[in-house]
Formats: structure tokens, sequence, C-alpha cells
């Protein structure tokens, strides 16, 4: 029944997924971007909580003409009205209506929560006719004693036909990596009621990225292209050349990556580690980098609170193996979160990283985080920190954003897409900048409601730690960089939302090859003997930094504008207007994901 993802403890439902537009969502819209490389929108996130809220509204205005408004027909014709008015939206530089749509109907088939929209989905199949309707059922092959059943699947199929809908495909999850049996496939098919062709092996792969591959390998974009008459579809031979060339490119990348001998140790300093997919963009944002420097990524997970001498008492062990794993690493990172629990760790990681010369990437609260860790230990402020942790301090150096809402929670933060400026003089020498291409305006997605203090900044920067890059208007501080150092850097935006397998984000590629030199500097062991001043990072890190001369932004020119009041600085004219982008997620409710593709990834799901 929630509206949309915002108020949602990351523990609870994974990541929140922030989109160009702000929208809030469940971290699957984040897997469709990254995979098609798309721009959504809020509106391509349909929850339980929008379409019941839309259809009261209609109501309260007397849309219904007095009707009694029910689910059926009202619920389930605001569901179908959404889906095939998203559908039409462009999501990609095209700017054409896209050829197919992917719709995800989440949940179990004979839950309570999705019974409106199989309902919608069971009247959508002849709104739109046969033909440009198919249907792909997602099912679990358990493996029991080394035999694979299907009589899960074969009940989830009986249910689903039930309610209405035939499935043309049916993905047979198959626990463990041997494929499915021609036995349990002919039975899959005899008993489903489709053809052996139409049942799909998703065996366990060496990594996911393998997973377009095994698909197409089983026929699936031949089937869909039959089935939805794709044939007929008019695509211009330089998107079939850009087809054809990304298709060598993944190949490649899926080929290299089971040639890897060489490893890179990266530590995540977190507040939600209990729940992995808390992180989940942030650790493919980690993949997509180490596959670019042709690394192997070893990720180890530290809750921050055990790096607290707090934890030292109650748990000497916990305490211990934390610490032993960040000296241990390559690399620090340290991601976003909201709340105090575990921060005064997050200092500790953040000062260890900076005295030892060990590449860092502070994202969001990490950025805060460093900044605190400056004001106390060079700047000599020993009770600074931030009015979110502590609202008494002393010294505020993060500050509640004065525009921010203090009594809702949902929607209410700096959210979006927006630009960054970076200073004068820099693009010589930051690290940073040079990874985005060297480009004067950047543009990341933000999720925050606290800044650091306006009244701190000029004193933080005369004491050593530059803010290179601002807002449009040169009010907030949003990226800074120590000169001296092999690789401390920080940022208040999210950039791991806008990560790609073969685009990797800018930030988190510098932190894996910074720390892929480390790596290389001591022989891949223990990073201890490269400590010090005289640590070098000519190797890897300035490998990509040349390479990243011809980075592409991955989001639509159309989304990347701002006013025309750029700082005095001399930064080029552009001007802003929120970009699309996804929105929504459900708890409790059932939610519906929508994905325009182009017609060689297309299907209704």
């Amino acid at each position: 029944m929630n509206i949309d993802a915002g108020t949602m403890a990351p523990t609870e439902h994974g990541e929140v997924y922030v989109l160009n537009d702000g929208g809030e969502v469940d971290l699957d819209l984040g897997n469709y971007e990254r995979y098609l490389n798309v721009t959504l929108s809020r509106d391509n996130n349909i929850t339980t909580g929008k379409v019941y809220r839309e259809v009261i509204d209609k109501e309260r205005r007397g849309d219904y003409l007095g009707k009694t408004v029910q689910i059926v027909p009202h619920v389930t014709d605001a569901i179908q009205d959404w889906v095939e008015r998203v559908s039409k939206v462009p999501v990609d530089e095209t700017g054409e209506e896209p050829d197919v749509c992917i719709v995800e109907l989440g949940g179990t088939v004979g839950d309570i929560e999705s019974a409106p929209f199989i309902e919608a989905m069971r009247q959508f199949q002849f709104r739109v006719g046969p033909e440009n309707f198919a249907l792909i059922h997602v099912s679990l092959i358990v493996d029991m004693h080394g035999e694979q059943k299907t009589k899960p699947t074969q009940s989830t199929i009986r249910d689903l036909r039930g309610l209405g809908l035939l499935p043309d495909l049916i993905a047979c999850r198959v626990q463990g990596n041997e494929p499915l049996d021609r036995s349990t496939k002919n039975k899959v098919g005899m008993f489903c009621h489709v053809g052996q062709d139409q049942v799909l092996s998703v065996h366990n792969v060496s990594s996911v990225y393998h997973v377009p591959i095994l698909l197409r390998s089983q026929g699936l974009i031949e089937f869909l292209q039959k089935r939805l008459n794709l044939a007929a579809v008019n695509i211009p031979p330089e998107l079939q050349a850009r087809g054809e060339n990304l298709g060598t490119r993944w190949k490649a990348l899926t080929q290299g990556q089971e040639r890897l001998y060489e490893s890179v140790r990266i530590v995540l300093v977190g507040k939600y580690t209990s729940l992995k997919d808390s992180y989940m963009s942030v650790v493919k944002s980690l993949e997509h980098s180490a596959l670019r420097v042709n690394r192997k990524l070893i990720l180890d997970w530290v809750d921050s609170s055990d790096l607290e001498p707090d934890t030292l008492e109650a748990s000497p062990l916990r305490y211990h193996d934390a610490w032993r794993s960040l000296v241990g690493a390559h690399g620090v990172l340290v991601p976003g979160g909201f709340g105090s629990r575990g921060t005064e760790g997050m200092i500790l990681a953040a000062k260890w990283a900076r005295e030892q010369n060990r590449p860092y990437l502070g994202i969001c609260l990490g950025f805060q985080i460093a900044v605190i860790e400056w004001a106390r230990n060079v700047m000599g402020l020993t009770k600074a920190n931030s009015e979110e942790l502590e609202p008494n301090t002393p010294d505020p150096v993060i500050v509640f954003m004065p525009e921010i809402s203090k009594t809702h929670l949902g929607g209410t933060m700096r959210l979006g897409l927006r630009p960054t400026i970076f200073s004068e003089g820099t693009k010589e020498w930051s690290k940073i900048r040079q990874l985005y291409g060297g480009e004067e305006v950047i543009w990341e997605r933000h999720r925050h409601r606290y800044e650091v203090g306006p009244s701190y900044v000029e004193k933080i920067e005369q004491s050593g730690l530059p803010f290179i890059g601002r807002d449009e208007k040169g009010e907030r501080m949003q990226v800074f960089e120590l000169k001296d150092h092999p690789f401390y850097v920080g940022l208040q935006a999210h950039p791991e939302f806008c990560t790609r397998p073969l685009n990797p984000s800018p930030p988190f590629l510098g932190l894996v090859a910074a720390a892929a030199s480390v790596s290389t500097n001591d022989g891949g062991s223990s990073p201890a003997a490269a400590t010090g001043p005289s640590f070098n990072t000519i190797t890897v890190l300035q490998e990509q930094l040349k390479l990243q001369a011809d980075y592409v932004s991955p989001h639509p020119e159309k989304d990347r504008k701002i006013p025309d009041t750029l700082p005095a600085s001399g930064s080029e004219t552009r001007s802003a207007s929120p970009g699309e982008t996804l929105a929504s997620n459900g708890a409790a409710g059932a939610e519906v994901k929508v994905a325009n593709g182009a017609a060689a990834n297309g299907t209704a799901h």
C-alpha cells in the first residue's frame, strides 16, 4: 500500500532507488535501467497505493458520475490505463516511442495483494490483442536430493490458467549449476500446456551477466520475434549496428570475467550490512568497475558499529574482525545512510583511510562523514558533528537544509538528477573530474536532507579540504577531493544509481582503479606495505583516467539542463529540467514495474 519506497528502511525491502525525476522506487527498477540502458520515470512503477489513490481521487472529484466504485472495473481499468500510457513514453536518447514494453507483475500467483493486477492483465490481453501480448511465467524448480521436482510449477500454472492467463514461455529457475533435465523439460511442457521450446532453463551461472547470453542460446529472441511479429518493426540500420556492437561487447565482458587472475579487495563500511540488497546499486557499481580494470572483486562487509570502541567491550571478536577487514582492504567505501547508529565507526574508517593513504570514496552520508572527520582531526573542532547525528553540537559542520520539510518524510528530500559545477583550475589535477572526462558540469542523482554548513565552508577549505564541485548556484558543496592523496573523494550525490555494466560509474571506477594500484604495488597481498606518502598510483588508475577521456553520460541530453545562473567561474550555459525516471515501490501491496525497451529486448512479464 506504499505510495513509493521513500519512507521504507533499506532492511525492509532493499535499497531505495532514485530516478532522474526524483522518484524513489524499488531496487528492481535499477536492474532494468542498468541492463536496458534506459532512463525511466516515477510512472514506470505502479503500486497498490498509487492506484488506489488515483481511483479515490477520481471518486472524490465525481469522475465516475455517481457509479458504485469497485475493484472491477474501476481499479483494473486504472491499472491498464496506466500501463498503456507509460508504455508510449520515450526512455532513451532517440526520443522515439518504444516498440516493446516489459511489464513485471511482482508477487506470487494467488496472493491477495496481486489479485487486481492479475485480473487487469487478463483484461489487458484483449485490449491490446493477442499478437501484442506475450506472457513469461517464472517458476522455481525444486531440487530434492538431485531430482528436479515440477509439482510446484504445475500447481502455479494451473492457478494462473484458472485466473485467465496462459503463459507463452515458462522460465524455470533451477537450483544448482545443472541445466533443466530433458525429462523435466518434457514434463513441464506436457503438464503446463506449452511446447518444449517454450520452457527455458535458468540455472546458476558464474555471474548474472551471463544470463542474457544463456536465454538467447535457448531461442528466446527468435520466439518473441515470431510471437510478437517483431519482424514487422522497422529498425534503422544504425540501431541494428549499435545492437550488434552491444552484443559483441557484452560477450567480451562475460568472457573476460572468466579469465581474471588478479583481485582487488574493497571494504564496505555501512549501517545496513545485515541485508546486502540495501546496497544493491553500490555492489553493482563495484562489480562493473572491477570488470573494467580486469580484476576479481573481493568485497568485505563491515558493520560500522563494529569499529567503535564500545564493541571492543561488548564483542571483542567482532571488533577485531572488523578492523582486520578494514586494514586488509585495498580501498574503503562508506555509502549512504540515515541516523546516528554506527556513524562514529564510519568516522574512524574515514580517518584511517586518510592517514594511511588508502583510497577512499564517501557517498552521501560517507561524504558528510569525511567532512566531520576532517573538522575534528585536522581543524581541531573535536565536537564537530552533523545536526542529524547530534542536534546540540557546538560545531554543526553538517546542517539541515532550510527548504526541507520537518514534518513529512515521504518525497520531501532533495531528490533527482542535479548538476555539479567543477571549480576552475581543477581539470589539471582532479582525478574525479578526469574520470568524468574532464567535463565542467556533471550530473548525478541526489537523495539527502543535510548539507555542509555554509558558515564552515571557507574554514574547511582554508584548512586543506577543497570542495571542487558545487551546485549550479555555487551554494551547496557536492564534491570534495584531497589533492595530495592517492584517491580521497566524496560526493553528496548517489552516483551508484547511474552505473552501467559497460559504462561504470566514474567515482566507483576511480576507487577500484586506485585500489587495484595498491594491490599491484604490493603484489596483491596485504596492502600494508603500500601505505605512506610514497604510495604510487601510476598503474591502473592512470590508465583509466586516460580511457575516461571518452566518457559518455548515461543520462539523456534533455535531462541535463540547468538555468542560466551559473557561478562566475565561466561555466558553460545550460538549462534545467527534471528528466524521466521511475518512482514508487510497494511493501505490503502488489506492484508493477514497466520498462520500455527496444524490440530486441521485449516481452511482457
